[in-house]
């Protein structure tokens, strides 16, 4: 199980890995450490969207504690990357959390093309290999292309969905789909929400109204509210995280696609700009490609 969820996430980072292994493979590691060794490493991480900000705290690192330590050689240095990456990524590390009264409802957040009705198929599926019982509530009634696309993966995964038409109140169909699950005993509701980002405003109202759905069966009950970023667009995704984070409490992260870019290094800046968990990592196009992210396995797949 471990060697299969490490082979996944290497194999998912294969395009990333291979953007730093191209820039590290131009710096001459078997130097001496001066200044112009750090600002080679400095350029690469660039190229891989890890981003000024972090790049620069990445760098000041290498600087500092390759003087404390005595470090000399430029080959060293390694080590001190994926130490400082790791530190980074490890306190950014989450886990679904699942509250107290059945059943437990999972609000998934994102604009359209970033994954997030795939990875609700996905997931739900995760948690029934899981042995849980799983409704999904077609809340995103916007597009009637949507309310397909989460039925094709119901029937796909073998669980239960509740729709209503193309234009449908999405906080009734939250309704519906949570009092079905309460009356057949079912674990888990996952919602999937409208994908469009047109006014922050409107954006708000909906999540708020649909809060308030929840709210009445779980008064005191935390919603556990995931955001689905896409991978490939690296930091551009963090503005669209700011603006849901704006709207609603966000509880956690999930980045999709990251088998489809160079741009993986993204991560970096996600988990240090917005402080939110991330909670999984999309690593592939098949069902079980999903993974639950692990700072550790992320940096050594990256550097192995």
């Amino acid at each position: 199980m471990f060697k299969s969820f490490f082979e996944k996430v290497k194999k998912g980072l294969e395009k990333t890995k291979k953007q730093l292994a191209e820039g590290f493979s131009k710096i001459s590691f078997g130097r001496k450490i001066d200044e112009s060794l750090f600002e080679d490493i400095e350029v690469v991480l660039l190229k891989a969207d890890v981003g000024v900000k972090a790049t620069q705290e990445i760098i000041q690192f290498l600087r500092e504690e390759s003087k404390k330590r005595k470090i000399t050689e430029g080959e060293q240095l390694k080590e001190l990357l994926k130490e400082k990456i790791y530190d980074i990524l490890k306190d950014c590390e989450g886990r679904l959390t699942f509250l107290g009264e059945k059943p437990d409802v999972l609000l998934f957040l994102g604009i359209n093309g970033s994954g997030k009705t795939t990875t609700v198929g996905k997931l739900a599926y995760m948690l029934k290999q899981d042995g849980k019982s799983v409704v999904l509530a077609a809340a995103d009634t916007f597009r009637a292309a949507a309310i397909d696309q989460l039925e094709v993966w119901a029937n796909r995964v073998g669980v239960r969905i509740v729709k209503h038409q193309q234009g449908a109140d999405p906080s009734a169909v939250v309704f519906d789909a949570i009092n079905s699950a309460k009356a057949k005993g079912d674990d888990v509701v996952i919602v999937d929400t409208a994908g469009r980002l047109h006014t922050k405003e409107h954006l708000m109202k909906e999540l708020q109204k649909i809060k308030k759905t929840i709210a009445k069966f779980f008064e005191n009950q935390p919603v556990e509210t995931l955001l689905v970023l896409d991978g490939t667009i690296g930091q551009n995704s963090i503005n669209q995280a700011k603006t849901f984070k704006e709207a609603t409490d966000v509880s956690g992260i999930i980045i999709t696609k990251l088998d489809g870019t160079s741009k993986g290094g993204a991560i970096i800046p996600i988990c240090k700009d917005l402080k939110i968990p991330i909670k999984f990592i999309g690593v592939g196009e098949g069902i079980d490609d999903l993974q639950p992210f692990d700072a550790k396995e992320f940096v050594d797949a990256l550097f192995e």
